[in-house]
């Protein structure tokens, strides 16, 4: 299936996430949606079909083989009809569009005999070209946990309960029904699981042609600036001038941040609404800590309605964080840059700090926007932490001390009573999601 081009000319693609059970499926779209969205493009989101229809009291033990053959026909056909809605609103679109299908047609064929499905697309008229290769443009494959990352299997899902044993045939199953297809992408578990979700954003990038090498190295770090204060309209205009650059492009997003009471300190959850003129999406992750200072995180997009309960749980240490966040390209590097707003602790307040994801070690020179009063380099400083920003308890210890210039660390921070922020790809922060997509 080669790319579509929508009634305004603009770019739809098509793109299927299947896998065994616990393969990075549900985070993976999760950033994928974080990344492109952060670039100005629409991302449609298919639901999975067969979570939605055996969430609903759909057990398969249950069922005989008749009552699998007519399940997984309506199955295929609700399928169908849901991902064509969505195609049909990408053409319509004035921006470029990613759709990302949680599992395609061809995964249904995993959880049926061969026999089964071949009287199935005999009593349809369908065939495998159209329904695998024609009717997609990229098919990537997350192989489940169990194969590679035991200790990260889990079973903490709505509808999840295979053995180990038993999801690693249902991967063996799910990735030979896609083997044909010509853009098929197969992530293992050779790296760790924060490698494995750049290694698919890129194979994605890869296939639209972009470039993004750079942003989407497995080597690359976050890193971490203050910046004293936005230029002036009258020192962008001097800056464009003297034949320097200006102010780029850029997107503005609301964003608010919560972080939830959670029971113990191995676990920490936090939700986020993300949002331009008034339209939101909604992400609630969870963060477990595990020995030898490794950490395991689920990021899910959820509905309003569950946003709007899960803030029944919020964490009454921790102050709710309101920014502006602009993003942009500069230099062919991309920039996140947060606007911390009121209401807001005192040391937030005019609080601004860029971020950008670069192969060059932290504190070594980088290329910087030449636009920007930059303070210093913040990388892995603890007190620019989002999670001590949002902590009531700075104020408790300095005992109402804590407004400063942002020119110099206050000696609250050998205290130890933060937060250490983290200087690699899995840091705790959830801004390095919408830099590289992977929060």
């Amino acid at each position: 299936m080669s790319h579509q081009l929508g009634v305004n000319q603009n770019q739809v693609f098509k793109l299927v996430l299947t896998g065994g059970p616990c393969g990075g499926k549900t985070t993976g779209q999760s950033r994928l949606c974080s990344f492109f969205e952060t670039i100005g493009w629409k991302v449609f989101r298919v639901p999975e079909c067969a979570t939605v229809l055996m969430s609903g009291g759909v057990k398969w033990m249950e069922m005989n083989d008749n009552d699998i053959f007519q399940f997984q026909e309506n199955l295929i056909k609700c399928m169908m009809q849901i991902e064509k809605t969505y195609c049909e609103l990408a053409q319509m679109s004035t921006k470029n569009c990613l759709i990302i299908c949680d599992r395609g047609i061809m995964d249904a064929t995993a959880y049926m005999k061969p026999e089964q499905w071949e009287e199935m697309k005999m009593k349809n008229g369908w065939n495998e070209i159209e329904l695998r290769d024609n009717r997609y443009n990229q098919v990537i494959h997350m192989v489940t946990a169990a194969k590679g990352a035991e200790k990260f299997y889990s079973t903490e899902h709505a509808v999840r309960y295979e053995s180990p044993d038993v999801a690693r045939n249902l991967d063996d199953m799910a990735s030979q029904a896609w083997v044909g297809h010509p853009y098929y992408d197969v992530i293992d578990n050779s790296t760790d699981f924060e490698a494995k979700l750049i290694r698919m954003i890129s194979t994605v990038t890869d296939r639209l042609g972009m470039d993004f090498r750079e942003r989407l190295n497995v080597n690359s770090k976050k890193r971490k600036f203050l910046v004293r204060e936005l230029p002036s309209l009258e020192a962008i205009d001097m800056a464009a001038s003297a034949e320097t650059k200006g102010y780029p492009q850029f997107q503005d997003f609301d964003v608010v941040h919560d972080y939830l009471a959670t029971p113990g300190q191995k676990t920490q959850a936090r939700i986020r609404k993300r949002g331009q003129n008034g339209n939101w999406t909604y992400t609630h992750t969870i963060r477990r800590y595990l020995q030898n200072n490794e950490s395991a995180e689920t990021k899910m997009h959820i509905t309003s309605r569950d946003y709007t309960n899960l803030l029944a749980q919020i964490d009454e240490k921790h102050q709710t964080i309101y920014k502006t966040r602009r993003c942009f390209l500069w230099n062919d590097q991309y920039y996140q840059m947060d606007l911390y707003k009121e209401p807001c602790q005192e040391r937030c307040k005019g609080l601004i700090l860029l971020e950008t994801y670069s192969t060059i070690p932290a504190m070594e020179p980088l290329d910087l926007p030449s636009f920007l009063d930059i303070v210093k380099e913040v990388t892995g400083d603890p007190y620019y932490s989002m999670y001590n920003l949002s902590s009531k308890v700075w104020l408790q210890n300095t005992k109402g001390k804590a407004t400063v210039s942002h020119d110099s660390i206050p000696n609250e921070v050998a205290n130890g009573d933060v937060h250490q922020e983290a200087t690699s790809n899995g840091d705790h922060d959830e801004t390095n999601g919408d830099i590289n997509g992977l929060r």
